[in-house]
């Protein structure tokens, strides 16, 4: 995934997608769920893009997802979802567990979790992460 620096008054912050402002020390990205890269997983039919990576010298990164299949994924980070468009049922493959997934739901994946998504068509959402690499 590439990604592209923007200098704002001598300071490189790394975005994927979106336009980035800032005013002081707020960031803001506009448009950050249009044009998503496809996701580089086996058994994905997705798309992901963070809209802000590491700003600051931060360990958080944040951006917009797509999901329409998807193959059982290992998180090797935590990391929260807010899901803005469609439903998913998601198993903890560890558990056997199942959980439904609808607009406004806020999820919570800890480091280590292994998770299938099943949406009946479409998902978009929002992801938020501990971690200081790309998806």
């Amino acid at each position: 995934m590439n990604h592209f620096p923007a200098v704002f008054k001598g300071e490189t912050i790394e975005i994927v997608v979106g336009t980035l402002g800032k005013a002081g020390s707020i960031h803001k990205v506009e448009n950050g769920y249009i044009g998503l890269p496809k996701m580089n997983e086996p058994g994905m039919v997705a798309a992901i893009g963070e809209s802000l990576h590491n700003p600051e010298g931060s360990v958080m990164s944040a951006g917009f997802f797509e999901l329409k299949a998807s193959e059982p994924l290992v998180y090797t980070y935590n990391e929260m979802k807010v899901v803005i468009r469609g439903e998913s049922i998601l198993t903890d493959q560890t558990t056997g567990e199942v959980m439904p997934a609808k607009e406004r739901d806020v999820l919570f994946f800890p480091k280590g979790t292994t998770v299938k998504f099943e949406p009946p068509e479409y998902g978009l959402g929002f992801f938020t992460g501990h971690r200081s690499f790309p998806p």
